[in-house]
């Protein structure tokens, strides 16, 4: 009996997986090849051909006007779908309707709504909003920290494959040494716990899990922000404990914002962003702030000089001199007089006017 073919997705995710793409990624991938499937009413895309990217492509950007950011993405899945599973070369992807792109400046906090949030968070959401603001840390990037990647000594972090396949040293601000020394002893118990327990040790990626076979297990392999409880792995179906969950974090900053009553669009990434502008405040060399935000192109960076106060935005508006002026200024004519005023003063127009219609009747 010869050995049955694996569905084009579960070959899909073998690649993605075999080649160490995110997990993240891998969902999205897969989630846009169904889309793009049953959207030619489930024809294989062996019999659409590749110029049905193109078609496809095209209904996104006009039909359902998505964003372009969007649009790449659902490109990207195909392309792989089409050159590492189905192993067709493309030529070309000509007719795309594509979608139009905006510049979007990021939304920036200042020092003191930094400081007020900070303040207002306690526990390890205040320790890991601090990371995001004090390092520039994404928010993925922070919960997926480990023992071995904080050092101490030399006062950095160290952040392995990150979004960008980049990795990186970033600094490690003095006032959290202590911070995360005690939630070290907080991951300590929980990684004891485990070891009594014989429970799976922490998720590493393929090739380091069949280089290291024991690194799971070991301590300096343990995750920094643990989560309380043991749950399934998706990639491998093994109940494990992980990382902390992003929504934990989003939700608590959501209710801090809003009790704060700070009417801006804040996100855990506003700290990242938070973190770029103020360096460049501070006389950052723009190149510095690149490797530490760990963007491959400077043209990333450059967005947060947009929102510094010089250029456009920090030129001194004529009003200011002439607004200055007018309360100097008697206005031209007052219709009411100012409160708080006397009797007598309130009806000082009217004794004008009648002084006016005697003095027209002498004449």
């Amino acid at each position: 009996m010869k050995n049955q073919q694996p569905k084009l997705l579960d070959r899909t995710r073998n690649i993605l997986r075999r080649r160490h793409y995110a997990y993240a990624t891998e969902q999205s991938y897969i989630n846009w090849i169904k889309r793009f499937i049953y959207y030619f009413d489930k024809r294989h895309p062996v019999e659409l051909g590749p110029e049905a990217i193109g078609i496809y492509l095209t209904h996104l950007a006009r039909a359902k006007r998505v964003a372009p950011s969007t649009q790449n993405q659902a490109l990207n899945a195909l392309v792989f779908l089409y050159r590492e599973v189905l192993e067709i070369e493309l030529k070309d992807i000509s007719g795309i309707e594509w979608a139009k792109a905006r510049e979007r400046i990021p939304v920036v906090l200042n020092r003191s709504e930094v400081s007020a949030i900070l303040y207002h968070l306690s526990g390890r959401q205040k320790l890991i909003a601090s990371i995001l603001y004090g390092s520039g840390l994404r928010l993925s990037e922070c919960l997926r920290l480990r023992v071995k990647d904080l050092n101490f000594e030399r006062r950095q972090i160290a952040v392995w494959d990150s979004k960008s396949n980049r990795d990186r040293l970033v600094m490690l601000p003095s006032p959290l040494i202590r911070p995360i020394q005690e939630q070290l002893t907080y991951s300590k118990t929980l990684f004891s716990k485990d070891r009594d327990n014989n429970a799976p040790g922490v998720f590493l990626a393929n090739g380091l899990s069949r280089k290291y076979p024991y690194a799971a297990k070991s301590w300096k392999w343990f995750w920094l922000f643990p989560s309380a409880s043991l749950s399934v792995d998706p990639p491998t179906k093994i109940v494990r404990r992980h990382h902390l969950h992003q929504s934990v974090m989003q939700g608590t900053l959501k209710k801090c914002v809003s009790k704060l009553q700070i009417n801006k669009h804040i996100t855990c990434h506003t700290f990242r962003h938070s973190f770029a502008t103020h360096l460049l405040e501070d006389g950052a060399d723009i190149r510095t702030v690149q490797e530490l935000l760990g963007h491959k192109d400077l043209k990333t960076t450059m967005i947060y000089t947009h929102v510094l106060q010089s250029g456009p935005t920090g030129t001194k508006s004529p009003l200011e001199d002439v607004w200055s002026s007018t309360a100097e200024v008697a206005p031209v004519a007052q219709t009411h007089p100012p409160s708080g005023s006397p009797l007598w003063f309130k009806s000082l127009p009217g004794i004008i006017q009648k002084i006016l219609r005697l003095s027209g009747k002498t004449r």
